[in-house]
């Protein structure tokens, strides 16, 4: 992914290359000679770098993408052996911390987008599933494969129903088959799927565009989705939504937002060249 004004962050990181580039911090998975498996590094790393990336102004979306021909083989062979040791307060650690990375992809305020040029199997169909949007090469593979080792797929459990669907994900939960990327799409895991070629372009115009939105207005749409996602429509629903436009309504953005739209001009938070491209 190229672009000019780079500001690197490479160097603090062991599994991970982290760019702050445009306003995207892009967080690639970088153990490509274990097909960007977990071990606890790169679980610690991941929910750092996303915390970071949550609190940084600087930040306006994150990227995650990988190394290497696969996205992630989920979790690493060493770690899952030292794993078959572990006593009961050690296994409780270990995925508490699993399940704490995935909370800190899921709910970061910035949008997220998963970039899948590769393989996904395991956890890394987690990653997928946390992240806000998903676009994959039309090359790429899917598997839920835990139940083929014996073990399930916990913690990555309600990022994947979420994304495709209780039905869905009782087939792959348990069958542990393998699917395409065609089936990821119709079953919600990837929004797009695009040639390997013109895999960068793309993610690259959907990070453009997510820079047009106002930065306020994006988290206030995330916190709205996870208030209202599986809620009846009742009396308590409908009085949070309006009290949640009303609040909006009042901000900064809100009022800079439909001043520029009524003015015809771009609105402050627009990037100087994106506002420029629009004219």
């Amino acid at each position: 992914m190229t672009s000019a004004h780079t500001a690197s962050a490479t160097g603090r990181w062991t599994t991970l290359e982290v760019e702050l580039r445009d306003g995207v911090s892009r967080v690639a998975l970088h153990r490509p000679k274990v097909h960007n498996a977990f071990n606890e590094t790169l679980i610690a790393e991941l929910t750092a770098a996303f915390r970071e990336a949550d609190t940084d102004p600087a930040v306006r979306a994150v990227l995650l993408h990988a190394s290497g021909p696969s996205f992630c083989a989920g979790a690493d062979l060493d770690w899952m052996k030292r794993a078959a040791g572990y006593g009961r307060a050690e296994n409780l650690a270990d995925a508490h911390a699993l399940a704490a990375m995935l909370s800190a992809i899921a709910t970061c305020s910035k949008p997220t987008v998963a970039c899948v040029q590769g393989n996904a199997f395991g956890g890394g169909v987690g990653l997928v599933s946390c992240c806000d949007i998903a676009i994959g090469s039309c090359e790429a593979l899917f598997a839920l494969s835990e139940v083929k080792l014996g073990i399930i797929p916990s913690t990555i459990g309600p990022y994947v129903v979420a994304a495709i669907g209780a039905r869905q994900a009782r087939r792959y939960f348990v069958s542990g088959e393998r699917f395409t990327a065609a089936e990821a799409h119709r079953i919600g895991l990837l929004h797009e799927i695009v040639p390997p070629a013109g895999l960068e372009a793309r993610v690259n115009e959907v990070l453009g565009a997510l820079q047009l939105a106002g930065p306020q207005a994006q988290a206030e749409a995330k916190l709205l989705m996870r208030a209202i996602a599986n809620r009846p429509i009742d009396d308590d629903l409908i009085a949070d939504t309006a009290e949640r436009i009303a609040r909006v309504r009042a901000t900064d953005e809100a009022r800079e937002g439909v001043g520029a739209f009524l003015a015809k001009r771009a609105p402050a938070w627009i990037p100087a060249a994106a506002a420029k491209d629009r004219r």
